[in-house]
């Protein structure tokens, strides 16, 4: 769906929205899919807002100053914040006495480096402006070293993280889709770090024998409850796998949904060519 706003998150490191996971996610910040994933995604950008901060806090990430739908705001409002980013330097179209005024103009702007993400916040725009240095072609413009910054903004990282080290209490009831309460409740419970798909799988084909057994004695109460069970696996393979359940649906969805054939003996075949 073109149109959707997603909720992405790299393990150990960040949970970020974006419109684009290739351009944000794969190509701007280098990881492939299966080193991240997609917690939420949704065309309601109020809701994707207030959703980032609270998964942010959920997972012990100190969340944004700034939300999704600010930000976006502010980007669409502020066309003037046109910088110049090549392999080795940033460089700012304003005269280096007026930086720090013009980046605080613009607090909450995003712009990637070779080195990572960066967020023009108090802090990073008093960094900036004290470290830049006239541009040698043009006196109108100023520019900083982009792994200086990246130091910069690692080293504040660092210090926010030591603030927080007493993580928030999580909420008993999580709010999202199941499947990403089904991810939360395994991830706590250290089913990705110490887990593997092979015991995933043994797992899949334990419930799949309940199943089968209660669909033999017209137990509804135990089919009920071992198709669910059978999810539950499901979207923890998919997870250790690199996917999301949600995409292996869709997947499978785009298969069979122009799929011609008719029922034979109470099973569908498919139209063969």
């Amino acid at each position: 769906m073109i149109n959707n706003i997603y909720i992405y998150h790299i393990p150990g490191l960040k949970i970020g929205v974006t419109r684009n996971l290739f351009k944000r996610v794969t190509k701007q910040q280098c990881y492939k899919p299966g080193e991240y994933e997609v917690l939420e995604q949704s065309e309601d950008i109020d809701f994707i807002s207030k959703r980032e901060k609270e998964l942010q806090r959920l997972h012990g990430y100190e969340a944004d100053f700034n939300s999704y739908k600010n930000l976006s705001k502010q980007n669409k409002q502020k066309p003037g914040m046109k910088i110049n980013v090549t392999a080795a330097t940033t460089t700012f179209p304003c005269k280096i006495e007026d930086l720090e005024a013009y980046l605080t103009d613009n607090l909450g702007f995003k712009f990637s480096t070779a080195h990572r993400e960066h967020v023009i916040d108090d802090l990073t725009a008093e960094w900036i402006a004290r470290n830049s240095r006239v541009s040698h072609f043009n006196p109108l413009r100023c520019y900083v070293y982009n792994k200086s910054l990246a130091a910069f903004d690692e080293e504040t990282m660092t210090e926010k993280q030591f603030k927080a080290t007493k993580k928030p209490k999580r909420s008993k009831k999580v709010e999202g889709s199941v499947f990403t309460r089904i991810r939360l409740w395994a991830e706590e419970r250290g089913l990705y770090s110490k887990g593997d798909s092979k015991t995933q799988v043994v797992k899949l084909v334990e419930e799949m024998g309940e199943v089968s057994r209660a669909v033999l004695k017209s137990d509804k109460a135990e089919i009920k409850d071992g198709i669910g069970d059978m999810v539950v696996v499901l979207t923890n393979l998919a997870h250790l796998e690199g996917f999301t359940i949600e995409e292996c649906i869709e997947a499978a969805y785009d298969v069979i949904k122009d799929r011609k054939g008719k029922m034979d003996n109470g099973t569908f075949k498919k139209e063969t060519l």
